[in-house]
């Protein structure tokens, strides 16, 4: 860590624990992280099994930074360089995990959770990240709502002190095989998702699953049932039975696929109750309905099991219904490139069109012009649906989705926590779902049409509705 301009060989903690050091003692590594792959790397260097770190360090000493490539899975990572006196943070290219360092002052703090850092940092808002929230109802890219830290952003890493960023990875649409039929798209992806989900399956012993009785949580049960060698539990909510619910669907699947599956009543007292709770264990608020929901069927899950998966993922990387309102309004050319930024953000059905109202004027003024996260992609060239999609992926994925996963299952230590893992969002899924047609995914009327088709032979008879499909 930086103090008063100079640099020392650090001590280093995360999560309690001491980093783990290379062959030659030159890199110290640690952090918050779980590959999937440590097998094949293993085998590149010809060691036996050692702890993801351990590997990492291995690795980091043969390659350097360029083995953040390889790693797949999910981590946030510090490799601290003691020969150069350079400490990289790096994070996963999906942003299964979050890394957070503050940005003033001679001293530099990082952490894997925003509120580790609160005792370092001024509590001064930043107005641009609120105005942001408002709108999202989380906070995309880098900003905070504190105005001197920041997030490091997925596939990317930073060195310091110099404050070098550098990006490993980056999400590109890149459609191929235009010209092959759904069906061949369609096993392409199951024969990925065969292999993601076998490799996010933890060894020996059960494994969960959040079952809504959806397409995405179905599928990802479905797989987990035929390829597990243990017991797989599958866990449901509902808000009593004067509220609408999806129990007749995620209690057939689960049925289906042969799982224990768990079923939690959520009352609107506990909603409330639970609320101080449910924030504390996030990092910027997230406004999402189901946040309590999750935190509560997350400490019943965390009594039967370690690893929980669940289907987040499937909208944003194949097409979901909430892309159908922005493109229906480019269908019928109802939206112009000067409206474009103002429809994506009312889309989000927040507080985007009362900005002016909710804050204060010289706050309005100030804020009102300040650019976009979400403007260079809106603008780029290419198939409408694919940048929403990747707007979906960079941000709601890694801002909302994947950090309210990682989150509310935080503990201190993740031996005793639960870890959630989102096969859909995996890299190599993404990957592989920028590379299909549009066509395939929102065909029409149908939405993920390649995954329904992928997973069709998965599902109860009478879920076949999933896969009724008349794609040109």
């Amino acid at each position: 860590m930086a103090d008063g301009g100079t640099w020392r060989d650090a001590q280093l903690t995360f999560f309690h624990e001491q980093p783990v050091f290379s062959p030659s003692q030159r890199f110290a590594v640690l952090g918050d992280l779980w590959l999937s792959n440590p097998g094949p790397l293993r085998d590149r260097l010809a060691i036996p099994p050692v702890p993801d770190a351990q590997l990492v360090a291995h690795l980091w000493e043969r390659w350097g930074v360029d083995v953040l490539g390889l790693l797949e899975g999910m981590f946030a990572l510090a490799v601290w360089d003691r020969e150069r006196q350079e400490l990289y943070l790096a994070r996963d290219r999906a942003g299964g995990r979050t890394l957070y360092y503050t940005t003033g002052g001679s001293l530099r703090w990082i952490a894997p959770r925003l509120p580790l850092l609160s005792s370092y940092h001024s509590h001064e808002l930043d107005l641009v990240a609120l105005r942001d929230y408002l709108c999202c109802a989380f906070v995309p890219g880098v900003r905070t709502l504190w105005r001197h830290v920041r997030e490091l952003r997925p596939g990317s890493f930073l060195t310091l002190p110099d404050d070098a960023f550098g990006v490993y990875y980056q999400f590109q649409a890149d459609v191929q095989n235009a010209d092959r039929p759904l069906a061949w798209h369609g096993d392409r992806v199951r024969s990925l998702l065969e292999g993601v989900v076998g490799e996010y399956l933890p060894k020996g012993e059960p494994v969960g699953a959040y079952l809504s009785g959806g397409l995405d949580s179905s599928a990802v049960t479905a797989l987990a049932a035929q390829l597990h060698d243990k017991s797989v539990h599958t866990y449901s909510i509902h808000f009593g039975a004067e509220f609408p619910n999806e129990l007749e669907f995620s209690s057939l699947v689960a049925r289906h696929c042969g799982t224990q599956h768990h079923i939690l009543e959520i009352t609107p007292q506990q909603m409330w109750e639970q609320l101080p709770a449910t924030m504390a264990h996030l990092d910027d608020p997230i406004g999402d309905p189901l946040t309590v929901p999750n935190f509560l069927l997350g400490n019943l899950a965390r009594s039967q099991v370690h690893v929980i998966l669940n289907g987040e993922g499937g909208d944003p990387c194949f097409g979901g219904p909430k892309n159908q309102p922005m493109l229906l309004k480019q269908l019928y050319h109802t939206m112009t490139n000067s409206q474009l930024l103002g429809d994506y953000l009312t889309s989000f059905k927040k507080c985007a069109n009362d900005l002016s109202l909710l804050l204060k004027p010289d706050i309005w003024t100030g804020v009102k012009d300040e650019p976009s996260v979400f403007a260079a992609d809106l603008f780029a060239s290419g198939e409408y649906l694919n940048r929403l999609m990747m707007l979906n992926i960079k941000f709601k994925g890694a801002d909302h989705i994947l950090t309210k996963v990682n989150n509310l299952n935080w503990l201190p230590t993740r031996a005793a926590g639960l870890e959630g893992r989102s096969p859909l969002f995996d890299g190599r899924i993404v990957e592989l779902s920028l590379e299909i047609p549009p066509a395939y995914k929102l065909a029409g009327a149908v939405e993920k049409a390649v995954l329904k088709e992928a997973v069709a032979d998965l599902l109860p008879e009478e879920r076949k509705l999933f896969t009724v499909l008349k794609v040109a």
